[in-house]
């Protein structure tokens, strides 16, 4: 592969070279484990001296050639892909925030995250604030503790669709001598660049976007490599591992210190590692990444205009739209697109819009998002529906809020289908 090439030819070609004779495709290496021609082969690989695989808990060929196609749309410098993006956010911040650690969090972001922040990670000792992501420098700073070691935040939040200032909390996060890590789930490396944007850590669910096809849960951790972890506020990175024979990870893996200590220490000792087969659905649909996200923009802008205008809406939420509040950190951060994600309400109220939802036929009710077929939900009665009252608020999910994932079909079709179950009301 090579770097002067653009995002669209790395989605095709990153990842996998294959040799003389090889296949052209990427193989599936559904294999637990991995011969060795002696013993030392596989000591220097326990010892981290040699690279290779040793187990599939820890590393597999199919899963490399993932990790190195989204290292390189996402211009990290190396990625380890995890079982769901759940374990992807869970992981990337215990890497570097221990039990007693603090977390600062932009509001705004997916319920199954605000859970794991709320409750999980506070029963791992762990605590998370959150802040508005409008708050001022000095409010985000009021909330910064002596044990503070992560800020993070959503690209495009699920499902208020708030943009982040990366310039903002960029600055923030230099300044304070913290990792960023940002979440680029929905506008998928595309639609954004988050470490030429100030961001040190991406995570994704690879269940989304990159996947594309509903086919395979999934997550992935990207290390920007731009991140000074000797900074003394992190000492799991500088000091000796015991259970590596004492190596130091910001002395011994300079380039990737995050990815590696992700990997040889998390992945393995939670086993939470992809799947080969997951691996192989993922890479092949990265392959079309370009071309499906330039649809999914295109058709979801197209629909909100359509709902912006109709008589039976009353609002709806795009960062797309010229009236919206987020468009202008839209254009400056998503220039090429906005993603496939919109949210509407319907006049009359959450019941109104229920049978708006149980009316359309092109479109199916699924508890998912961001693939190539469009789908609805509620998310407060449905994906977000373990939170309070005051977190819905906060995530910004009202209770007649419905969230459509618009697909990659004509659009013709697509307002066509919304247009007659709105009409039916």
């Amino acid at each position: 592969m090579s770097n002067s090439w653009k995002i669209e030819t790395n989605a095709v070609q990153a990842g996998y070279e294959p040799a003389n004779g090889a296949p052209r495709v990427v193989p599936i290496c559904q294999s637990t484990t991995y011969k060795y021609d002696d013993a030392q082969s596989v000591a220097d690989l326990f010892d981290l001296k040699a690279p290779g695989h040793m187990y599939s808990r820890i590393s597999n060929p199919t899963v490399e050639a993932f990790e190195n196609k989204m290292a390189a749309l996402e211009g990290g410098v190396a990625a380890v892909a995890a079982s769901s993006g759940q374990t992807a956010n869970t992981i990337a911040i215990m890497n570097c925030c221990p039990a007693g650690g603090h977390v600062i969090a932009a509001s705004g972001l997916y319920g199954g995250t605000v859970n794991l922040f709320k409750f999980t990670l506070k029963k791992m000792g762990v605590d998370v604030t959150f802040v508005e992501p409008t708050a001022t420098d000095d409010e985000i700073k009021a909330n910064v503790r002596p044990n503070t070691r992560v800020i993070f935040a959503e690209t495009l939040a699920n499902p208020a669709l708030k943009v982040l200032d990366f310039e903002k909390f960029g600055r923030l996060a230099k300044e304070l001598g913290l990792p960023l890590i940002v979440d680029n789930t929905f506008p998928s490396p595309f639609l954004c660049r988050p470490f030429e944007l100030g961001a040190n850590i991406v995570t994704h669910s690879s269940t989304k976007y990159i996947d594309g096809h509903a086919t395979s849960v999934g997550g992935v951790i990207i290390d920007g490599g731009n991140f000074d972890w000797t900074n003394g506020k992190f000492p799991e990175f500088t000091e000796p591992d015991v259970t590596y024979h004492g190596l130091i990870y910001t002395k011994d893996f300079k380039d990737a210190p995050f990815a590696t200590k992700l990997r040889v220490q998390w992945i393995r000792d939670l086993g939470s590692y992809m799947s080969p087969m997951n691996a192989f659905l993922s890479h092949t649909g990265l392959e079309t990444l370009h071309l499906r996200m330039e649809r999914h923009s295109q058709n979801a802008l197209r629909l909100a205009e359509f709902l912006e205008q109709h008589d039976k809406v009353s609002w709806v939420k795009y960062p797309g739209l010229k009236n919206d509040s987020e468009h202008e950190l839209a254009k400056k951060y998503l220039p090429k697109g906005c993603s496939g994600v919109l949210c509407f309400g319907v006049k009359g109220g959450a019941k109104e819009g229920e049978a708006v939802m149980n009316s359309l036929k092109l479109a199916a009710i699924v508890v998912h998002v961001a693939d190539v077929r469009t789908c609805v939900l509620h998310p407060a009665s449905m994906t977000h529906r373990q939170l309070s009252e005051e977190a819905l608020k906060a995530a910004g999910v009202s209770p007649d809020l419905i969230r459509v994932s618009v697909g990659i079909e004509n659009i013709d079709d697509i307002i066509a289908d919304f247009d007659q179950a709105l009409n039916l009301i």
